[in-house]
């Protein structure tokens, strides 16, 4: 059963979060992210949940990371600056295996850009943000009920892998209000407990060790120096750097298929669409416009591990286009694994791609 509400995307995010069992949230103010921190102020203290608004967002994501080693489910949000600033600490909870999720309503940028208007300039960073090799999970929702069922699944994901898991929305979504429907109740997936005997970060075959947090009656010691499975820093050892780095990379990589969240639209097209968020949306109304023409669509959920198995899907693509709200960055991950060609189609200012600007791309490329 569920019930249909008429709500904003960052509420739904919200809303998403509560129903994963989020129980913590610590953040900082920023447009146009700050009605999810309002939402879980008014909500977290109803179910039982902490909410603390901290002094900056270097402190926020610290105090997410303490939470998840309670065992709490924890959260935050912010856009373009604030994100920038949580990126050594999330660097940081890659390191350590800390599950928890981090929201980036983008805005445009660089620096202080436009704090009110949307873009997708944050899709690399979000990646490789943070210094060294590690990787994280990136969903990517295009609508209001994605906002919450993505929020969902990367709870789930974040304790599945242990990592840092991130929803990489934008203003347009963020604010849009859009009719949806709230579950009442969702699967919750618990991060797989530390079996008796094995050590903290000593990991089975998926690269995932269990998961003992504060409390539970087990003596961990968490450092983001390089460590042992004991978890006892070993920064000297070029071999125990390279066992625990690889793994840390390999346990989200090598799940890749596993993970992928796609929408294969007329997969025998030759011109096929490439988006992710929100310009998937005017695609969509391409094609509802153009219902005869030959277009298919890729819509990726999860940008982050990439997906590139699912360019195959089109077996007959003669040429990619792929609009984004940035100058052109996930079109290099296509550019990579195809050998057609693919347009870049960017747009910044803050505004959506429009259905004409789209389709005088489309003729003008076949």
């Amino acid at each position: 059963m569920s019930r249909v509400e008429f709500m904003q995307g960052n509420a739904a995010c919200a809303e998403g979060a509560l129903a994963a069992g989020c129980r913590f949230f610590g953040g900082y103010p920023i447009t146009p992210s700050t009605e999810i921190a309002e939402t879980m102020a008014r909500r977290l203290p109803k179910v039982g949940g902490v909410f603390i608004s901290m002094e900056d967002e270097l402190a926020s994501i610290a105090a997410v990371i303490g939470a998840a080693w309670t065992g709490t489910r924890a959260m935050t949000a912010t856009s373009g600056p604030g994100f920038s600033l949580m990126m050594e600490n999330i660097g940081y909870a890659a390191m350590t295996e800390t599950p928890c999720v981090i929201v980036n309503i983008q805005r445009g940028g660089p620096s202080t850009g436009q704090p009110t208007r949307a873009a997708q300039g944050d899709m690399l960073q979000c990646r490789f943000g943070s210094h060294g090799d590690y990787s994280t999970i990136a969903l990517t929702p295009n609508s209001v009920q994605e906002m919450f069922d993505l929020t969902v699944k990367a709870f789930n994901l974040a304790n599945r892998f242990r990592v840092p898991t991130l929803l990489m929305s934008d203003e347009i979504v963020g604010h849009m209000r859009e009719r949806m429907a709230i579950p009442d109740s969702v699967d919750i997936i618990p991060p797989a407990p530390l079996a008796e005997g094995s050590l903290p970060f000593e990991a089975g075959d998926d690269g995932v060790p269990g998961f003992a947090p504060f409390g539970s009656g087990r003596s961990i010691h968490v450092t983001g120096l390089t460590h042992d499975e004991r978890g006892y820093p070993d920064t000297t050892d070029p071999e125990a750097h390279d066992r625990l780095v690889r793994r840390l990379v390999t346990k989200v990589e090598s799940a890749r298929r596993e993970i992928a969240d796609y929408v294969v639209t007329n997969p025998d097209a030759e011109t096929v669409f490439v988006t992710y968020g929100p310009p998937s949306r005017t695609v969509e109304q391409v094609m509802h416009t153009h219902p005869d023409d030959d277009i298919g669509h890729l819509r990726l959920r999860l940008v982050w591990p990439f997906p590139e198995f699912a360019l195959q899907e089109f077996p007959n693509a003669k040429v990619f286009l792929m609009p984004e709200l940035n100058m052109g960055q996930m079109v290099r991950e296509v550019q990579r694994h195809v050998d057609q060609p693919v347009i870049s189609i960017p747009k910044i200012g803050g505004e959506l791609h429009t259905p004409a600007e789209l389709v005088r791309i489309l003729e003008a490329h076949r």
